[in-house]
């Protein structure tokens, strides 16, 4: 089979490998959609935290149950999937209490075991959920939307709260369809013009501000009967912005940073007291957060089209992965496709 490998930061090769074999419990995916999202650009970059090289990115993945082991439901095959990429223990203390997404040995396929840019990918059967009528492109954009809801749920956001959205990516868009469906009103913050547009026009924002050229504390309490946000969410993976967000939160709001980066985050303490905010990390989903999603993608709630902008072929990645991780690409979210069988292309 054809697969891509990042061997070093900047380089990767199409490359063939024979197919595995499929241990129990495994089933074999037919991978028909990549979605290329923050993690594959910055282990493209060597900025990504928890990461080995060579590896085989990729863990938003929409695609076809081709095979199962001997012990899989064998009415599995055939089906659309996604694929949760997380992959817990299920014993540690975290896994007890539920928060798979944050068990202590979590390995997450595409970041610390090969992942999904790739013709097929044997995954653990309990890890694929079919969803009926979604598209395969819907099914590869499920998992970075199931951040977003994540880490709304997390924030316990209400109606009527004002969400303040810093980074109009595809998680910081995810995380603005959720807060929508929970009746809170919700601003974006970017310093890419295109972005907010798309937030605003496309996506219901309420409001979007420029980071730089815009006044964001004023902008803020101009539009919030002069407090400031009850919850703020950091979605850009710059740690300048991460540490300007607290600046954003109101008294006795919540500020969650979905982001992480290799860096330090800082703050002041009295600030921080005086408001007595809480500071929340969000860390990937939980099968709930999924489902959340699926939910509003099929109730036309949560939207994913608009979202993507630029398309490309398993077997161009190489030279196009260089050009829309520049940061005058103009990509909001690359998908890349592949063919069901030589010469035709699913939808």
């Amino acid at each position: 089979m054809q697969v891509v490998v990042c061997s070093r930061p900047g380089e990767m090769a199409l490359v063939e490998r024979p197919t595995p074999p499929l241990a129990p419990g495994e089933a074999r995916v037919a991978i028909r959609r990549i979605g290329i999202c923050g993690t594959d650009i910055h282990a493209f970059g060597g900025n990504q935290p928890y990461f080995d090289y060579p590896r085989v990115l990729g863990h938003e993945l929409g695609g076809e149950v081709v095979a199962v082991a001997a012990d899989v439901d064998p009415t599995l095959v055939g089906q659309a999937v996604y694929v949760i990429p997380y992959l817990h223990c299920g014993e540690c203390r975290a896994c007890r209490q539920g928060r798979t997404n944050c068990c202590q040995a979590l390995e997450v396929i595409g970041v610390h075991r090969d992942g999904g840019m790739a013709q097929t990918l044997n995954v653990p059967a309990s890890h694929l959920v079919p969803v009926p009528g979604l598209s395969a492109e819907a099914l590869a954009l499920v998992e970075c939307q199931a951040i977003g809801a994540h880490a709304v749920r997390r924030a316990q956001v209400a109606a009527d709260e004002l969400v303040v959205v810093v980074g109009a990516g595809p998680i910081g868009i995810g995380i603005l369809q959720v807060a929508r469906s929970r009746g809170a009103r919700v601003a974006m913050v970017d310093t890419n013009r295109d972005r907010l547009a798309l937030c605003r026009d496309a996506l219901g924002a309420d409001a979007v501000w420029h980071a730089v050229e815009d006044d964001v504390s004023v902008e803020i309490e101009r539009f919030n009967d002069g407090a400031l946000a009850d919850v703020v969410f950091d979605a850009t993976g710059n740690p300048a912005a991460m540490n300007r967000g607290f600046d954003f939160v109101g008294h006795g709001g919540r500020y969650v940073l979905v982001s992480v980066v290799k860096a330090e985050i800082r703050f002041s303490d009295p600030e921080f007291h005086k408001k007595e905010l809480s500071l929340l990390g969000s860390r990937n989903a939980t099968r709930e957060d999924f489902e959340t999603v699926t939910h509003l993608m099929a109730s036309g709630d949560l939207l994913t089209e608009p979202l993507i902008t630029h398309r490309g072929r398993l077997q161009e990645l190489p030279t196009l992965m260089p050009q829309w991780c520049a940061p005058d690409s103009g990509v909001v979210k690359a998908m890349v496709t592949l063919d069901a069988e030589p010469g035709r292309v699913e939808s």
